[in-house]
């Protein structure tokens, strides 16, 4: 029996947190290319420090004189997301610090599989949806994505001056009976402008804005504030902690509330299942909970490199099912091709919309009118509830 009355944390971080400079940077370069191609093939590796940002890895389009013309340009898009997440501090500033790019051609014996429609490497991917929250996500992770956001708008907009890119949050939350009903830790570590400002001069700026974005009854006499718990915080970013594409998947996706195959998503194309499957098993796992066939899913989903179809799809409704768990396993298959080939045209995933989903999480966002977060429709559940 699932436990019902117990205390789970997730945390998030900032766009200006080193490993998402290195992921922003990475899904711009994909972006690139896939707006001169769909078919455009990236698997693009950054790394960020003091004044120093690497890209590597591989890239491929039809065309191999085009894809030279590109290979000039990445640097120009790595300061743009530099100057755009906003760094211009003396160690780490968009228009001085170094950039080089080491990006090559991608590997024929890795496109002669992906060319033919089979899945670009082995794995196993996870999506999960849970009913405790509008946007069917998990409670901490979401609030902790919310949060920081709330105070990058606040920093962009001008309005808070004093605050800098580099942050990160965490929440603890208490549930009752299965549903979130208090948060008991909120924790909340920013970069700021100057060394005389105090853990109590930034907890003055940024708890209004924390309050606005979590429910008002979550806070409560119990909850404890721990910001900038260690005091100053100027020095931020890669200047004051390296980066690398790839190191947040748990921030990325359910904050530590459900599995995860271990794959990164940022600067890989989608014929790359690591990232389009498990977009797939999230879009999937959200209609079951829209379809009211579940409160609770999850769904695992796993591939062979060069091989099209899934090897297995598994299902755990976690005891809050309304029909059995492999009833919906059988009508998964009927109501989405799960080749990668099927999911990239079902999600119409073969257009530049990454950018955007390097910081502040993947999943339980808004579906947008150019097919971002397309993955996040609940357009499947009344043919799910058919299947079934």
């Amino acid at each position: 029996m699932a436990r019902g009355d117990y205390i789970f944390t997730s945390e998030s971080v900032s766009e200006g947190h080193p490993d998402k400079v290195c992921d922003r940077i990475s899904d711009a370069i994909l972006d690139t290319l896939l707006a001169e191609e769909p078919n455009a093939r990236v698997a693009c590796e950054t790394f960020a420090t003091t004044g120093l940002v690497v890209i590597g890895g591989e890239v491929g389009l039809s065309d191999p004189e085009l894809l030279k013309n590109y290979m000039g340009r990445f640097g120009q898009v790595a300061r743009d997301c530099i100057k755009d997440i906003g760094y211009e501090q003396e160690k780490f500033h968009w228009n001085t610090c170094h950039v080089l790019n080491f990006l090559h051609e991608q590997s024929a014996h890795i496109a002669q599989g992906v060319d033919k429609d089979g899945a670009g490497d082995q794995g196993i991917m996870f999506g999960y949806a849970v009913d405790e929250t509008p946007e069917l996500m998990p409670a901490p992770i979401q609030y902790a994505h919310k949060i920081l956001r709330r105070l990058s708008e606040a920093r962009k907009s001008g309005r808070e001056p004093e605050l800098r890119p580099d942050a990160k949050s965490q929440l603890t939350v208490r549930y009752e009976d299965g549903r979130p009903v208090e948060v008991l830790q909120v924790v909340l570590s920013t970069q700021h402008a100057h060394e005389g400002q105090t853990s109590d001069d930034i907890r003055a700026i940024v708890e209004p804005y924390i309050r606005e974005v979590l429910p008002a009854e979550w806070i409560t006499d119990k909850t404890e504030w721990w910001v900038n718990p260690t005091g100053t915080f100027v020095i931020g970013g890669p200047d004051g902690d390296a980066g690398l594409t790839g190191r947040k998947i748990i921030v990325d996706t359910y904050g530590g509330a459900a599995p995860h195959g271990g794959g990164a998503f940022s600067g890989k194309d989608p014929t790359k299942v690591d990232r389009s499957a498990a977009y797939a098993a999230r879009y999937l796992a959200k209609n079951v909970v829209a379809a009211g066939l579940a409160r609770r899913c999850t769904l695992q989903l796993s591939y062979a490199i060069g091989v099209a179809r899934p090897l297995s799809i598994y299902i755990d409704t976690h005891g809050t099912g309304q029909v059995d768990d492999a009833a919906i396993e059988r009508a998964i298959p009927q109501v989405m091709e799960l080749t990668p080939r099927g999911i990239r045209e079902h999600l119409g995933l073969d257009r530049p919309i990454y950018t955007r989903t390097a910081a502040y999480g993947h999943f339980g966002r808004e579906p947008e009118a150019d097919g971002g977060f397309s993955w996040e429709r609940t357009d499947l559940a009344e043919a799910l509830k058919k299947a079934v």
